[in-house]
Order: structure tokens, then C-alpha cells, then sequence
């Protein structure tokens, strides 16, 4: 999973993986975002 949250910041998309809005990184962050994420 840290692999396809680092993605955008490889790309140099963003600074962080939580600022890539479409991200589910944003909602383990604590953020809130795009995608929905059930925490079981």
C-alpha cells in the first residue's frame, strides 16, 4: 500500500502522499478526501 501512496510523489505530483487528493493516503492521514474508506 505504501507503494501506491508514494506514486504521485514519485511522479512529482505532490510533496506528500496525503496531498494527492484522489488518494486513500489523504483519509489515513486524517484528512478527508475523494474515496471513501471503511476502517474495519
Amino acid at each position: 500500500m505504501k507503494y501506491i501512496h508514494e506514486n504521485p510523489v514519485r511522479a512529482g505530483i505532490v510533496g506528500k502522499p496525503e496531498d494527492y487528493m484522489c488518494s486513500r493516503a489523504r483519509n489515513y492521514a486524517g484528512f478527508e478526501g475523494f474515496i471513501a474508506v471503511d476502517y474495519w
